[in-house]
């Protein structure tokens, strides 16, 4: 069956039908990872976006139980160059197509990725449609026109109560603005006592829950559109240890008084350098973001920036000059990617140890 991907600048492109048979709108965004389809497209930070993998062989190992990011996939569509109908290997328990049909999940193959990635990197992220070729051009981009992006993507991942994850090590309170499983997981590995919590949790909430470190997970849109965690954000750091992942970051810059900016068309993939300023050390990282910390914004703040993308320059790391605190726009849970910065979690863990041997507030030399 024939499908039409149709971006709101009226090009369009004809491919064939897979996955669910729903039509869907959405932010047309471009991943360059060449491996971790399933992790992908379980990712939480993807929410209302159509998906375009720039890897042209898709689904080659299927789909298993343990590599997804989130319980339910929250992309609305995917745009790739060829999907396996027959995968290969030992854990695959059913493919992509078979997957896509039973989570509601449109998709479009055989068209030419290149050219699409090729558009948005020209003139940035466009709104999109994932349609059958029955319906008319002139219809669909009416609709394009007239439809407006959502700003409740975190409301929409967040989880809706707070839930415990057991351990017997350090108490962590993970605030869930569309945490990805593997952030959770690398918590849990260090034996942490997590309790994940939602996004429009208070400061008091968090500091009643006893905490010996906060952790901001990744997540969706714009980070302006969560008012209510900058404050929260201000509420906590000084008290007791803080990470941040992408989102967090960006939403623990906003807290401090630094800016943040929308990006052309975004960092997606599983292969950005990223350059540590205290030690030079260049680490591969996986990313997955639309906007990030305006670098001159930062100056005028007590935030001070430890890392920085190799291609564009852009702000990577912050940590507070007079707090306990750091954040990273990247992905040190990568999942899928690589565990360059894997590293980080350990530096949390650090952090809280020497925050429970010192006090939090003198732990402003911690290296982080």
């Amino acid at each position: 069956m024939k499908r039409q991907l149709i971006l709101e600048d009226g090009t369009i492109f004809i491919g064939e039908a897979f996955g669910a048979d729903v039509e869907k709108i959405g932010e047309v965004v471009f991943n360059t990872g060449m491996t971790g389809y399933q992790e992908i497209l379980s990712d939480p930070s993807y929410c209302g976006q159509i998906v375009t993998l720039t890897y042209p062989l898709i689904g080659n190992y299927g789909m298993n139980r343990d590599d997804f990011e989130s319980i339910t996939p929250a992309i609305h569509g995917f745009v790739v160059k060829e999907v396996a109908d027959f995968p290969s290997n030992w854990r695959s328990e059913c493919t992509l197509d078979e997957y896509f049909r039973m989570k509601g999940i449109p998709g479009i193959l055989g068209i030419d990725t290149r050219k699409l990635t090729r558009i948005i990197r020209k003139y940035g992220t466009l709104k999109g449609a994932i349609c059958s070729t029955e319906k008319p051009v002139e219809e669909i981009l009416q609709q394009l026109k007239a439809t407006v992006l959502p700003n409740d993507q975190v409301k929409r991942v967040s989880t809706k109560t707070a839930y415990p994850s057991p351990g017997r090590g350090y108490r962590v309170v993970l605030v869930d603005f569309g945490m990805k499983h593997g952030i959770l997981r690398e918590l849990n590995k260090r034996d942490c006592d997590v309790v994940v919590v939602p996004y429009h949790v208070t400061a008091e909430e968090i500091l009643n829950l006893s905490p010996d470190g906060i952790m901001l997970s990744n997540g969706p849109g714009d980070p302006k559109d969560v008012p209510h965690a900058i404050e929260m954000i201000r509420g906590v750091q000084g008290e007791v240890p803080l990470f941040g992942i992408c989102l967090g970051h960006q939403l623990f810059a906003l807290a401090n008084g630094a800016n943040t900016e929308r990006l052309k068309f975004g960092h997606r993939g599983s292969n950005h350098p990223v350059k540590d300023l205290q030690t030079g050390k260049v680490a591969l990282t996986s990313q997955n973001h639309g906007y990030t910390v305006e670098k001159r914004s930062v100056k005028q703040t007590d935030l001070e920036i430890t890392h920085i993308a190799i291609n564009d320059g852009t702000v990577e790391g912050l940590k507070h000059k007079k707090y306990p605190a750091f954040t990273v726009q990247y992905h040190p849970e990568a999942s899928p990617g690589p565990e360059d910065a894997n590293e980080l979690f350990d530096q949390f863990m650090d952090l809280i140890e020497a925050a429970k041997g010192k006090g939090v507030k003198k732990c402003q030399n911690v290296q982080i």
